[in-house]
């Protein structure tokens, strides 16, 4: 049930890694979860990506799934939404372009994959994905497949693409959601509701 989407989960969660030495502790906004460059993604659209997850819980069987909550849940969807960010801005700064048909075709794929679209909201729950997000985690798997097709042409890892735009760029991150540990290219937890996010 999981095959597709759950690898390419681990995909865009490998990618945190490439960003971790660039995270900043503090935030430009009191508002903001991160900000890449002037472009600020409020902790408002994490709350609603976290809302949106938990609503479809209740809507399968999940029975048996080892899934995500608490801090735990609100730093993957953070890292989700900047890895994404990041891959977006690479990626234009190289011209590389992915288009609606491509997501389109992707998500199509993954869908018949995991057995279908009445099998296709299971998949989701198990692997984390809010499914009002699908377009924007396909297109970032889309992107972090054309940016590793084109760092091998160029004999140049794809980390030194990435790292070069956030550096340019700047990357801040609210300090509720803990801080970066470059070993590990992880979050170390902090209190990351502090009143804004809930996950219950």
């Amino acid at each position: 049930m999981k095959l597709e989407i759950s690898q390419t989960a681990k995909k865009i969660t490998a990618f945190v890694s490439i960003a971790a030495v660039l995270l900043l502790a503090g935030c430009s906004s009191p508002t903001a979860a991160f900000t890449v460059g002037k472009k600020s993604t409020p902790i408002s659209d994490i709350q609603k990506s976290i809302d949106n997850i938990l609503a479809s819980r209740k809507t399968v069987d999940i029975t048996g799934m080892n899934l995500q909550n608490g801090s735990a849940l609100i730093q993957n969807q953070v890292q989700f939404f900047l890895i994404s960010q990041l891959l977006a801005d690479t990626s234009n700064s190289l011209g590389i372009k992915v288009t609606a048909a491509e997501v389109a075709t992707a998500k199509a794929a993954a869908t018949k994959q995991v057995g279908g679209d009445k099998a296709l909201p299971k998949a989701l729950v198990g692997a984390g994905i809010d499914p009002k997000t699908l377009d924007l985690y396909f297109t970032s798997v889309l992107y972090s497949q054309k940016l590793a097709a084109y760092a091998k042409t160029a004999g140049t890892p794809v980390t030194s693409f990435v790292t070069a735009i956030a550096s340019k760029e700047g990357v801040t991150v609210n300090p509720r959601y803990g801080k970066w540990d470059p070993k590990t290219a992880n979050l170390v937890p902090a209190d990351t509701t502090a009143g804004a996010v809930k996950t219950k």
